[in-house]
């Protein structure tokens, strides 16, 4: 639905959708801190807004760039492992999304145990003060998102997705030796955490728009996202295991194989010759 809109700013605008995405997610963060432990409050508001954007969907029209509309091809899927370059673009992809929501799903908790160490803090200002840094935390990655998109569309896809994942990778391996030290510290580290596992995000789907040929956009992009968040359901299972076997301090750490994975291929990517088709050219 974006892509039909893009004229050279492919980036940026499934940029401000992810963003978006970003915002949501961050936002049930703010409303628990307001409501305070009352679960219901906080799953009745999103539900709330979640109705309100069944609503507002229907306003969405697709723009000019609509090719020919064709059923979704399971088939392609075959095409999404043969086509090298989109095969590149798939893995960039997995690689961060073994990161990305385990890292958004236990950083509040992380944080909140990490406030529980300061002997002056209480329980109820500890879970307060760790509800407003998860939503900075995970929100502030919206800012991340467009500014990704705004670098990537002029000096290239491949160049934002692994400088991100570079410094998202150091930041899920090096965190936990953070942990018990002073709360603003960590917070720091996780706010450039926080802007970095997500700036890359737009950008595997942008690739996939700009290399996939157009009557498959569709496919390739469900294709592409279906199997990213299977891929987070191990992840997002993993953490609270390493949590009980390795402490804090380490439970991020496996995280970082996802996006070093994603360098590795996105490297790979940019030396394909279809990669002229990325970003108006510019890789």
């Amino acid at each position: 639905m974006a892509a039909t809109w893009a004229h050279k700013d492919t980036g940026l605008l499934v940029g401000l959708l992810v963003g978006a995405l970003t915002i949501g997610t961050a936002f049930p963060h703010l409303l628990n801190a307001v409501g305070g432990v009352d679960w219901r409050f906080t799953l009745a508001a999103t539900s709330v807004m979640a109705l309100c954007s069944a609503l507002l969907v229907n306003l969405v029209k697709l723009g000019p760039a609509l090719g020919m509309r064709l059923r979704f091809d399971p088939t392609a899927v075959f095409k999404a492992w043969s086509n090298k370059a989109l095969r590149l673009a798939n893995f960039g992809y997995m690689g961060h999304m073994w990161e990305l929501y385990a890292m958004w799903a236990w950083v509040g908790l992380f944080v909140h145990a990490n406030f529980l160490t300061r002997p002056e803090m209480a329980d109820d200002e500890a879970k307060f003060l760790a509800n407003l840094a998860s939503f900075a935390v995970i929100g502030i990655g919206a800012a991340g998102c467009f500014l990704g998109g705004l670098f990537a569309d002029r000096v290239g896809r491949t160049t934002l997705t692994m400088a991100a994942m570079a410094v998202s990778g150091t930041c899920a391996l090096f965190v936990g030796a953070l942990f018990g030290v002073e709360p603003w510290l960590l917070l720091l580290v996780c706010l450039i955490w926080g802007i970095a596992v997500v700036a890359d995000s737009a950008q595997f789907s942008s690739s996939i728009i700009e290399l996939a040929e157009p009557n498959n956009i569709g496919t390739m992009l469900t294709i592409q996202t279906s199997i990213g968040f299977m891929i987070t359901l191990a992840t997002t299972h993993l953490v609270p295991y390493l949590v009980d076997t390795l402490g804090w301090y380490y439970a991020f750490a496996p995280l970082a194989a996802g996006p070093f994975l994603g360098v590795w291929a996105m490297a790979r990517l940019r030396a394909h010759p279809d990669a002229v088709k990325l970003a108006n050219g510019n890789r």
